[in-house]
C-alpha cells in the first residue's frame, strides 16, 4: 500500500511538472507572435530580402531622343531628327556577385532575428522563475506565520499555567512582524515581475499568470564538450558575423569584377527627309552600335579589393574574440548550474533534517516549557532552508535556460 501510494504521488508529480512546462511553452509562443521588438527585428530581415533584387537587376537602359533645328545634309536628303537607345551589361557575373553580398547580408539579419527571440525566450523563463521563486516565498512565509501562531498559542498555554515565561510570546510576536514585513516586500515584488513577465508577453499587465505549485527539476540534455562544440557552431551572434564576413567575401569579388569592363550594345535611329537625288533619298537610317567602358584607373578597384580582404579578417578577428566571451561566459554559466545542483541536494536533506528537528523542540516544550529559543531559530532554520531550496531550483533551470540561448536554442 506504501509503494502504491508512492508511485501515485511520483505520477501526480510528474504530470504537475509537465502541464506546468506546457504553460511556459504556451507563454513563450505568446511572447513570440506579440513581441514589438521581435517584429521589428524580422521585417529588418524581409528589408534587407527587398535589397536583392534591386541589386541583381540590369542598370536602367537609355532612350534619348534629338531634333535637328538645322538638319545635316546627307547625299540621302537632310537629318531631321535621332532617336537613341542603348543598354549598358555590367561584366559576367558581377550581377550575381552583388546578389550574393546582399544575400549574405540578409542572413545576417535572420540571425540576429533568431539570436532576439532566444534572447525573448530566455528573458521571459528567467522571469516566469522569478515569479515561481517568489511565490514560493509567499506560501512558506503564509506557512511560517501559522506555525508561529500555533507557538504563540501554545506558549500562552504555558505562561498562563505558570510554566513558561512571557518572554516567550514577545518572541513570537518579534518573528511574526520580521515576516509579515518580509511578506508584504514578497507581495511587491511579485507585482512588478508580474508586470515584467506581461509586457515581455505584450498582454494587459493585469492578465493572469499561471504559477506553477512546483518547479521542475530538469537537467542538461547535452555533454559539456558538445555544448561547447555547438557554441561555435550554433551561436546566433557567431553565425550572424560569419554571413557578415561572407558577404565582404562576396563584396571582394564583385569589386574585382568592377574592375573589368562593362559591355554597351546601342541603336541609333535616324529620320532622314526626302530632298536627296540618290535612290536611297529620304530612307531612314539605323545603326547599330558597340562599346565598352574602359577601366582605366585600376588604383581605386584595388583599394575596393584591399578594403573588402581587410574587412574579412577583421570579421574573422571578432569572431575568434566572440568565441573566447562566449565560452568563459558559458564556464561562469555552467559553474552556476552545478552549484545549484549541489545546493538543491544539500538544502533538501538541511530542511528535512530542520522539519524533523523542529518537531521534536515542539514535543519538548509542550512537555516541559524549555527549549522555547531553540524552537524559533530552528524555525529560522526550516524558513530559510526551505527558501534556499526554492532559489536552488530556480537557479538551476535559469542556468539551463541561459546555457540554452548561448547554444542557440
Amino acid at each position: 500500500m506504501k509503494n502504491k501510494i508512492i508511485i501515485i504521488t511520483i505520477f501526480l508529480a510528474l504530470g504537475s511538472s509537465l502541464f506546468a512546462q506546457d504553460v511556459l511553452n504556451q507563454y513563450l509562443e505568446t511572447a513570440a507572435k506579440n513581441s514589438p521588438a521581435l517584429k521589428a527585428k524580422f521585417n529588418e530581415y524581409n528589408a534587407s530580402l527587398e535589397k536583392i533584387p534591386q541589386v541583381g537587376a540590369l542598370p536602367d537602359p537609355q532612350l534619348t531622343f534629338g531634333y535637328f533645328v538645322m538638319p545635316v545634309e546627307t547625299k540621302n536628303g537632310p537629318q531631321q531628327a535621332k532617336v537613341t537607345f542603348t543598354q549598358m551589361f555590367p561584366w559576367f557575373g558581377t550581377l550575381d556577385s552583388k546578389e550574393d553580398v546582399f544575400i549574405s547580408a540578409a542572413k545576417s539579419k535572420y540571425e540576429d532575428f533568431e539570436d532576439a527571440k532566444s534572447n525573448l525566450f530566455f528573458n521571459v523563463k528567467s522571469t516566469y522563475y522569478d515569479l515561481y521563486y517568489i511565490q514560493k516565498g509567499i506560501d512558506i512565509s503564509l506557512e511560517n506565520i501559522e506555525i508561529l501562531n500555533t507557538l504563540k498559542r501554545l506558549a500562552l498555554i504555558r505562561i498562563e499555567a505558570g510554566t513558561a515565561s512571557g518572554v516567550d510570546e514577545l518572541r513570537v510576536e518579534l518573528e511574526l512582524n520580521d515576516l509579515e514585513n518580509n511578506l508584504a516586500l514578497l507581495k511587491d515584488k511579485l507585482f512588478v515581475n508580474s508586470v515584467k513577465f506581461n509586457n515581455l508577453l505584450n498582454v494587459e499587465n493585469n492578465a493572469d499568470i499561471q504559477i506553477p505549485k512546483t518547479l521542475w527539476i530538469d537537467d542538461l540534455q547535452y555533454s559539456r564538450q558538445a555544448i561547447i562544440d555547438s557554441l561555435t557552431m550554433n551561436n546566433h551572434q557567431l553565425k550572424s558575423l560569419e554571413f557578415i564576413k561572407e558577404s565582404f567575401a562576396h563584396n571582394e569579388q564583385q569589386s574585382r569584377k568592377q574592375g573589368s569592363p562593362n559591355i554597351i550594345l546601342g541603336l541609333d535611329y535616324a529620320a532622314i527627309g526626302n530632298s536627296g537625288t540618290s535612290p536611297d533619298a529620304g530612307k531612314d537610317a539605323l545603326m547599330v552600335k558597340v562599346g565598352i567602358t574602359i577601366p582605366l584607373y585600376r588604383k581605386k578597384y584595388s583599394a575596393m579589393v584591399n578594403e573588402m580582404v581587410i574587412q574579412q579578417q577583421v570579421l574573422e578577428d571578432k569572431k575568434l574574440n566572440q568565441i573566447n566571451a562566449l565560452e568563459t561566459l558559458f564556464e561562469k554559466i555552467y559553474s552556476e548550474y552545478s552549484d545549484a545542483n549541489r545546493r538543491t541536494v544539500l538544502f533538501t536533506k538541511q530542511s528535512e533534517l530542520a522539519k524533523r528537528a523542529i518537531i521534536l523542540l515542539e514535543n519538548e516544550y509542550a512537555n516541559s516549557g524549555k527549549n522555547f529559543e531553540e524552537i524559533l531559530r530552528m524555525d529560522k532554520s526550516v524558513l530559510k532552508y526551505s527558501l534556499e531550496l526554492e532559489r536552488a531550483k530556480t537557479d538551476k533551470q535559469a542556468s539551463i535556460a541561459f546555457i540554452n540561448y548561448l547554444m542557440g536554442l
